[in-house]
């Protein structure tokens, strides 16, 4: 290797210097001028930088194939390509995630570290790419606007197998608190009202339900973003591709990646429409607004510990006041809550880019991609540190559930078929204001027997449909 400092890259607008150690190039070294905007490099997001590594593979094999990329710099691109999913030279994936022209800014940085990387592997200098180019080679019959959408496919395919998997960790900790609270009896509340009994049990099995149907549909949009547009070039009609280029690029990307993407029937509408990301978003965003939810409902059953609810115990984390000795703050609910508004926040950003598009090309996708990563990755974090953290250590108070229920008005709901509702109601009236029990009351009026009422009022005839006890 030279032992220059800096190597003189040529491009449209003239020469540049890059830095010889810089596996990247020119066009790279023109983006971290003109986009600094969020400091944020692409190599934040792996998946991306292993997706584009896919496709790149994908379509050397596929030229090849056809004849058109010699054997040697075939293997070399493989190699660099398999380097990248490694994790080397991620470092050099350095174009800010948001960028102007479409995407090209990040294919020409993935074209340029993997040229060069290549060129090494033959025994090459960086930057010798009269030996291989990074258009030339390295992008043949490829253009931006079918490499980069296909790899955000690709990359948001394997975001969203990594966030199913950590919604299962979840809910399978909200299984276990189920089981384990299943016996203990509680009131229910409907708009934060007294309603009628539950079991805690039920209570947490619903926060498992909830994130088991979110898998599913989470699952069914990443099957909706495996069509692909590779082999459309600039605008779909495949120019400066072989008839088959397209088949066999996409035959390849499944090979490599195991991900079963198929190639649309409609290159240019496939092009211009970014609607399997909107989809994919608005999916996000309900996962988002459950698992907040949620969040609000662990925060309320654990409020207190004596001026709320009180309920549950989630486990403490850190002190919760710098000036309220002993407080102690629901700090991992209210970090998730928070995740949830920014994915909120994101589904908005991403409607909008999706609209903004113009004719053949939506030139907003990289702040589509930003958008979807942050969610995707903040909510995987989210869901683990949820279980982890919070989930797994709560316990119940059970004295505070019994008394709550035993105290309770709504358990005169359960009493209606046997002593009508106008009783029900004068009973329900009398306890609320005279703050009496309603089982003291009903014994009082002679409505039922101290014996009925337990029989009654039993955890399994109060938290499932049955028949009514006949009365003796």
């Amino acid at each position: 290797m030279s032992s220059r400092s800096e190597r003189i890259e040529h491009d449209l607008l003239g020469d540049l210097a890059v830095p010889n150690e810089a596996y990247y190039g020119v066009h790279t070294l023109r983006a971290l001028t003109n986009f600094p905007i969020t400091g944020i490099p692409i190599s934040t997001y792996p998946n991306l930088i292993n997706a584009l590594a896919y496709v790149k593979e994908a379509a050397a094999l596929a030229n090849h194939e056809l004849g058109l990329l010699p054997e040697h710099k075939m293997k070399a691109i493989v190699h660099a390509c398999r380097q990248i999913r490694e994790g080397i030279a991620h470092d050099q994936f350095v174009v800010d995630v948001i960028q102007g022209g479409a995407g090209t800014s990040t294919n020409m940085n993935a074209n340029e570290v993997i040229a060069n990387l290549a060129l090494e592997h033959l025994g090459h200098e960086r930057g010798d790419y009269a030996v291989l180019h990074p258009n030339e080679d390295v992008n043949l019959g490829q253009s931006t606007n079918d490499v980069y959408p296909t790899a955000l496919k690709i990359a948001t395919y394997m975001g969203i197998a990594q966030l199913v998997d950590a919604m299962g960790v979840l809910r399978v900790s909200f299984e276990r608190k189920a089981e384990e609270f299943r016996d203990d009896l509680k009131m229910g509340r409907t708009q934060l009202q007294d309603a009628v009994p539950m079991t805690l049990g039920q209570e947490f099995s619903t926060f498992a339900v909830m994130l088991d149907e979110d898998q599913e549909r989470l699952r069914e949009a990443s099957m909706l973003i495996c069509e692909i547009n590779l082999g459309a070039t600039a605008i779909g009609t495949g120019i400066n591709t072989s008839p088959d280029y397209a088949a066999l690029a996409c035959r390849h990307l499944a090979g490599v990646t195991g991900i079963p993407v198929t190639t649309s029937p409609n290159l240019v509408e496939a092009t211009q429409d970014v609607g399997s990301f909107v989809q994919l978003s608005g999916v996000l965003k309900r996962v988002a607004v459950k698992l907040s939810k949620t969040c609000n409902d662990l925060r309320l059953l654990s409020s207190g510990p004596r001026a709320g609810l009180g309920e549950i115990n989630l486990p403490p984390m850190q002190a919760g006041s710098s000036i309220m000795p002993g407080k102690v703050n629901p700090v991992i609910p209210e970090v998730v809550n928070q995740i949830a508004f920014e994915v909120i926040g994101n589904d908005v950003t991403v409607s909008f880019a999706a609209e903004a598009g113009q004719l053949q090309l939506n030139a907003f996708e990289p702040v589509i991609a930003h958008s979807l990563f942050k969610s995707v990755a903040h909510l995987r974090a989210g869901c683990l540190t949820l279980a982890s953290k919070c989930v797994d250590g709560i316990t119940a108070n059970r004295d505070r559930l019994r008394s709550l229920v035993e105290n309770s008005i709504g358990i005169v709901t359960a009493l209606n078929p046997y002593i009508g509702y106008t009783n029900a109601t004068q009973v329900a009236q009398e306890a609320l204001v005279s703050g009496r029990s309603v089982a003291e009351i009903v014994v009082e009026r002679g409505l039922l027997t101290r014996a009925q009422l337990e029989d009654i009022l039993k955890p399994t005839m109060l938290t499932q449909p049955r028949h009514n006890l006949p009365l003796s």
